[in-house]
Parts: structure tokens; C-alpha cells; sequence
């Protein structure tokens, strides 16, 4: 059942990013990317002197990770896939670009007692 979950899903997420199908209430894929883009530039713009936590979902963070390695939008299917449920995704950013630093961590997971606590979304 899982497989047959996880094959559907990526059929769908591919299907939407190559623009064949348009899920009721989303945005197109170029304009989902580009609100992504648009909130890692207004922190690069406003904030590149200090810190900013952004908390969202898997969708946002595979986007952002693929803009920052530069990624066909069909790359970005498995790192969504694969972000853990609570993971720390960390990016460096300078006035004039994105850096990623750190990609799914959980360190807050990492002691005794919560090494059955992962999941992934």
C-alpha cells in the first residue's frame, strides 16, 4: 500500500510540474516555484545580516533546495519525498545568492528515547 501511495505521488507531483495536470486550488507549478523564489529573495534582500527561520512544508523546502542547486523541477520528486517529518533544512545566503548548508537533519531527534520519533511526510 505504501509503494502504490509513494508510485501515485510522484506520478502526480510530476504531472503538475510538467504542467498536464492542475490540482483544484493550486497554483501552476512555474508559479509555485516562483512564490518560493520570491521568499528566499526577500530574505536575501532584507535579512542577509542576520538569521531568519522560515517554517513551512516539504513542498517549499524541496523547491528551495532545488533553485539553490539548480535542479530540473523533476529532480526536486525525491528530496520532497525523503524530508523528515520536523528536519532542519539550512541555507546560507549572501546579497547576491543562496547557499544550502544543511539538508533534513534532526538533531532535536538525535538522544536516547526518540529514535522512533522519525517520519517522513
Amino acid at each position: 500500500m505504501y509503494r502504490h501511495h509513494l508510485r501515485l505521488l510522484r506520478d502526480g507531483l510530476g504531472r503538475w510540474m510538467a504542467g498536464t495536470a492542475s490540482p483544484v486550488g493550486m497554483p501552476s507549478y512555474p508559479d509555485f516555484v516562483a512564490g518560493v523564489a520570491g521568499a528566499m529573495d526577500h530574505v536575501r534582500a532584507n535579512h542577509y545580516h542576520g538569521k531568519v527561520l522560515a517554517v513551512t512544508s516539504g513542498g517549499p523546502i524541496a523547491a528551495a533546495v532545488g533553485q539553490v542547486l539548480l535542479t530540473p523541477p523533476e529532480t526536486t520528486i525525491e528530496p520532497k519525498l525523503r524530508i523528515r517529518n520536523t528536519s532542519v533544512t539550512e541555507f546560507a545566503f549572501t546579497p547576491k545568492r543562496h547557499m544550502m548548508v544543511g539538508y533534513n537533519a534532526i538533531p532535536h531527534l538525535d538522544q536516547a528515547g526518540y529514535d522512533d520519533w522519525g517520519s517522513y511526510s
